[in-house]
């Protein structure tokens, strides 16, 4: 353990880090180690990835002195945020710079950084076929991530931009799964028409970001896009009722609809659809399937990931 490289992980009881400390703690000959930061050690995530056997530290990722402290003697760090705790922007950004700041305060030698696309480069504030939202913003969880790749850059630390896809886990955990219309039949509602939504496993994108470590510096300074299927949801639809073994139907609703649902962050979401779906050529094509799956062989499909988790999902 003395002679392994430390990777720090920010967010190690969530989806992405979660998923990347478990493909640590998995390569028992590998040459890291992983350190889990997460706000909360005494969470049961926490207390079961210990028991797994990582090194758990806590983190406010709101301080630098903590992140500071927290990445201390780390070859790598993994960089996450999570917008919807808190569903401010700025708050997001400046947690971004404090992670650069930290990460060049200790030499650093490879960031994986989790981020999205800046969507103001495809929709200026003033174009109108999407609301401008919090004054600033057209997809404010995609924008200030990408706004924020800036800050690894200024402070020159090595850095892997990782350009995730929709996490399937929201079918589970988000309230996107399939749901019992007045009909009694099973629908899934996205507002993407006929366009392909690329989708992952979030446990994927943490075994991903691990093989990106493995590969030394051949990433650094580079941009990495992954999905485990670009689907459309008639496609989505499809694989579940094979998996379910009921009809499930695709509920193809405008974007004003979605984004007047009412629960927190359906215009953000009804947005960010509409941007996979208009620049669809863009969002798939950097997407690419197959060269994901160079960097991850054992990525899953749709239809593998639902037949392990088919029984979590909430049918309701």
């Amino acid at each position: 353990m003395a002679n392994k490289k430390v990777i720090a992980v920010l967010g190690a009881t969530g989806a992405q880090g979660g998923g990347l400390v478990r493909a640590i703690l998995n390569d028992k000959s590998g040459e890291f180690t992983v350190r889990a930061l997460t706000r909360d050690v005494n969470s049961d995530k926490a207390k079961a990835i210990a028991n797994m056997g990582a090194e758990v530290v806590a983190v406010d990722i709101d301080n630098n002195d903590s992140l500071k402290k927290a990445f201390k003697g780390a070859y790598g760090v993994y960089a996450v945020t999570f917008f919807w705790e808190h569903f401010s922007p700025e708050k997001e950004t400046a947690q971004v710079a404090s992670i650069a700041k930290a990460a060049k305060e200790n030499n650093v030698q490879h960031v994986v950084w989790s981020t999205l696309e800046d969507t103001r480069k495809w929709i200026p504030l003033d174009d109108n076929r999407m609301p401008t939202l919090m004054g600033n913003y057209k997809v404010p969880h995609f924008d200030c991530k990408g706004e924020a790749d800036k800050f690894f850059t200024e402070q020159g630390v090595p850095t892997t931009n990782l350009l995730t896809s929709f996490y399937w886990d929201n079918f589970i955990y988000f309230g996107m799964g399939p749901k019992k219309g007045e009909n009694g039949k099973l629908a899934l509602t996205l507002p993407m028409g006929d366009k392909k939504l690329p989708g992952i496993s979030a446990e994927d994108i943490g075994k991903t970001a691990y093989n990106i470590f493995k590969s030394g510096n051949e990433f650094v300074g580079k941009t990495v896009a992954i999905s485990g299927g670009n689907l459309t949801g008639k496609e989505m639809a499809d694989a579940f009722t094979k998996a379910l073994g009921q009809e499930v139907v695709y509920n193809a609703v405008p974007f004003d609809v979605y984004r007047s649902f009412g629960f927190p962050g359906a215009e953000d979401l009804g947005n960010m659809f509409q941007f996979k779906h208009d620049f669809e050529d863009y969002f798939c094509g950097v997407r690419n399937i197959e060269s994901a799956k160079k960097l991850n062989p054992a990525m899953q499909s749709l239809d593998s990931w639902l037949e392990e988790n088919k029984s979590k999902i909430p049918l309701e």
